[in-house]
This record gives structure tokens, sequence and C-alpha cells, in this order.
């Protein structure tokens, strides 16, 4: 596995030497720190990061404003961690591009485990198969090794986290999965599954490859059940 470089952005330095002495001990050699957002900016311009942990309060700047900026750059994985815990925040993080949530106080030791996961599946979808694996839904095509959407022949920019819930019901059609199963499927996370969080990026990719997001006919949801991929036609991917 090659190294991965994390960039940690939050303006109180001693939760960024934790975090920064605890991923190292975990075995990241490869972390930058960043108290400002400028002074984010101006690393992702330079550097090339596998992962970042973004604080939502910052001195000059919001972090969810500042995640959207990101995004115009990088679709890396986005780890919130902010003391704002209200349910609306944490939406709004999901929401803008956010692929998790934790908030103060933390443990240190579950932030690194949350880090973990993410570069675990990042992983396996990125040495999975010898041969480029593509599936065609309708105007919606997933390219599996190269991490790429196309909708209606144009790409779609897709941040991980949403990739991987999109390619997991590709993995799976006219399976149904509740909310929880995706949560733990795909986040990793056996005991700690987020209903909203799946909810949020199920939304987010609607409005992404649905002709009519209010009225999904691909990604659909089965009242008090859970959600399931159906192909055009009903059948198997072309």
């Amino acid at each position: 596995m090659r190294p991965q470089n994390i960039l940690i952005v939050d303006d109180e330095p001693g939760i960024v030497k934790m975090l920064d002495t605890i991923l190292r001990k975990e075995g990241y050699a490869s972390v930058d720190c960043a108290l400002t957002g400028e002074e984010a900016m101006e690393k992702i311009r330079r550097h090339a990061y596998d992962l970042i942990v973004l604080d939502v309060m910052l001195p000059d700047t919001d972090g969810f404003r500042l995640c959207q900026e990101i995004r115009r750059h990088t679709d890396v994985p986005i780890l919130f961690l902010t003391a704002r815990s209200g349910d609306l925040d944490k939406l709004t993080g999901l929401g803008i591009g956010g692929d998790d949530y934790i908030t103060k106080p933390f443990n240190p030791l579950e932030v690194a485990a949350r880090i973990h996961v993410q570069f675990r599946r990042l992983e396996q979808y990125r040495t999975a198969g010898q041969a480029p694996e593509i599936y065609r839904f309708g105007s919606v095509v997933i390219d599996k090794k190269a991490a790429r959407l196309w909708v209606s022949e144009k790409e779609v920019f897709c941040p991980a986290k949403e990739f991987e819930l999109l390619l997991f019901l590709a993995d799976h059609p006219n399976q149904v999965f509740t909310a929880g199963q995706l949560y733990e499927r795909v986040w990793g996370y056996d005991s700690i599954g987020d209903e909203k969080t799946v909810a949020i990026h199920i939304m987010r990719l609607r409005k992404k490859i649905e002709p009519d997001a209010k009225n999904p006919s691909l990604i659909v949801t089965l009242r008090g059940i859970g959600y399931k991929l159906v192909p055009p036609g009903g059948g198997n991917p072309a």
C-alpha cells in the first residue's frame, strides 16, 4: 500500500498536535497541518492529500464553506471534526461533500479508526480486479476500477464516499438494504450506524444520476424498509 498523506485543518494547536502524534503512532508518517482555511487551501493547491480532517469553526472562514472550496480541487475523503453537534450542522456537512462527522470532545483513537476505515475501503476499490469493470444503468455509466461516473455521456464529479455507496448498490442490483446495513457495509462501523448519513448521501447521488431526483427510478426507497438500485427494465446492469 502506498503512503497516505493526511491534512489536519484545525485552529487548536493542542488538537492538531494530539492528532498528529496518534496518527504517526498508527503508522501514518505523512501528516500535514494547517491552522487556518487560507493556509489549508495553499497546501491543498501545492500538495496531493489522500484524506482531510477539517474543523468547522476556523478563525478566518467557516469549515463548511472551506469544504465546498476544497471540493473544487479534490474528491478525497473529508472528515469533519467539530464541537457543533446539532443535526442541522451534521446534515449540512454531509450535504456539501463531507464523508464523515465527529464531534468534540472525541477519542483520538476513534478518529484514527475512522481514517483507517476510509483508507481500507479506498484501497479495496483500487485493487479490485485486473480488468476494467463497467456498469451501465441506462444513461449512467460507472467505471469501477477508475472510480469515475458518467451521466448522459458527461463525466460527473463524485466524492469518494458517494462513489463507494453507489458502487456498493451497483454491485448488488435489485437487493434491498436498510440504512443501517448500508452504513455498516460502506462506512464500516458496526455499532454506530447513522441513518441520516446514509439518507444525505442517497439524496446527493439522486441529484447526480436521476432524471428527476424527487421521483427516483434508479435508487428507490422502500418505505420503512430501505433502499435498492433498480436497473432500467428491472434486470442486471448492461
